[in-house]
């Protein structure tokens, strides 16, 4: 068996890293913060992300293909190529439903990145399986230290965007998933050899390089494309509620007599990667966010790594009710309680300031509290 050589054209590979990265930019920043919308909003986000990030992956590899340079002439399966891009949008998909319709716990964290690295492995394998005049062999060693650099780096990019959720976090994971990506194409051709075929095998149309090369320059300008608008979106002024001071929450000096008061209660948050004791007489209102919570006070939101049964403990001593499974309330900071039929809603009176539902198996409470 007579192996060929082969090379690399470095150009296209530098623009297939480039690809992986804006497809990871532009899903990780679509799927931030979705538990602030609704259920039809978190599952266009969701689908939109999936279709980004797994068609990131699919022209990452292709295009670095495009650079494979070998001595002979070779053509691509079509039914084969579309497969593979099936394949990652498809393992995609269940590894966002997994992170943002179930509970997120380290362990959905790490199986949802898990299940992008074999994503990421399996179109690689897949797509190569559909190359026509030329057999790609591989080698047990080359598998074994793509699945690993796949599934490694893809946990590491999750932990990370999804640990705590923060726009720092999305720039770092962004950054792993683009090496991910990129390493386990790397990495598996190094463990591959190629010999050449007399025949084609397809199953469906051939595809030759230059109509594979148009079909990949239009993948990757619908990702870019998704990546500008989703850019511009976040660039938009996102009005006041956005508008959160920069200040630590405490306690303000005044020149009147100190009178003795009771410990201040305060929930540990997080803002721009820093640290915030904010007060519990500061906080309008809390809402659950997977396995933490988002605070809201008058001016801003701050992120919580508690979740709600905690702040709910923390906070129940200084009157807070619970209106929603999914919401705590100062009834101090209401300013219209609104009645349905067999539920409610709070408004707080702050330009930008959501309302919150009030759940009819709490609406006894809440009329107890607004009464």
């Amino acid at each position: 068996m007579v192996f060929l050589d082969y090379g690399h054209n470095l150009w296209l590979a530098a623009i297939a890293f480039v690809v992986a990265l804006v497809a990871g930019a532009t899903g990780l920043t679509l799927t931030k913060d979705l538990s602030e919308k609704s259920l039809l909003q978190r599952k266009l986000a969701v689908a939109l992300a999936a279709i980004t990030m797994g068609g990131g992956i699919w022209s990452m590899h292709f295009v670095a293909m495009l650079g494979l340079q070998m001595p002979v002439l070779f053509y691509y399966d079509a039914a084969v190529t579309l497969v593979s891009a099936l394949i990652a949008i498809l393992l995609v998909t269940l590894a966002l439903i997994l992170l943002h319709f179930t509970r997120r716990t380290k362990a959905t964290i790490v199986g949802a990145g898990a299940l992008v690295g074999v994503g990421v492995l399996a179109m690689h394998y897949v797509g190569m399986a559909g190359m026509q005049l030329c057999q790609p062999i591989y080698t047990p060693f080359g598998v074994i230290s793509a699945a690993v650099v796949a599934i490694g780096l893809c946990i590491m990019a999750f932990g990370v965007a999804y640990g705590s959720p923060s726009s720092r976090n999305i720039v770092i994971g962004t950054a792993c998933f683009g090496v991910a990506v990129t390493s386990v194409h790397f990495v598996a051709m190094a463990g591959t050899n190629f010999v050449a075929l007399s025949g084609t095998r397809e199953i469906g149309l051939l595809i030759s390089n230059e109509a594979m090369a148009i079909g990949v320059i239009l993948s990757s300008f619908a990702i870019f494309g998704t990546f500008l608008w989703v850019g511009s979106t976040l660039l938009m002024p996102a009005g006041p509620e956005a508008a959160v001071p920069s200040r630590v929450l405490e306690p303000q000096a005044t020149d009147q007599p100190e009178e003795v008061e009771a410990p201040l209660t305060w929930l540990p948050c997080e803002r721009d990667g820093g640290k915030v004791r904010v007060p519990s007489r500061d906080i309008a209102f809390v809402r659950a966010d997977g396995h933490y919570t988002q605070v809201y006070t008058m001016s801003g939101r701050y992120f919580c790594v508690w979740p709600i049964t905690e702040a709910a403990k923390r906070l129940g001593p200084d009157g807070f009710i619970r209106v929603h499974r999914s919401y705590l309330v100062n009834p101090s900071k209401v300013s219209l309680f609104e009645r349905g039929k067999d539920k409610g809603r709070c408004s707080f009176g702050a330009p930008g300031l959501p309302q919150v539902p009030v759940s009819r198996s709490h609406l006894k409470d809440a009329l107890t509290a607004f009464s």
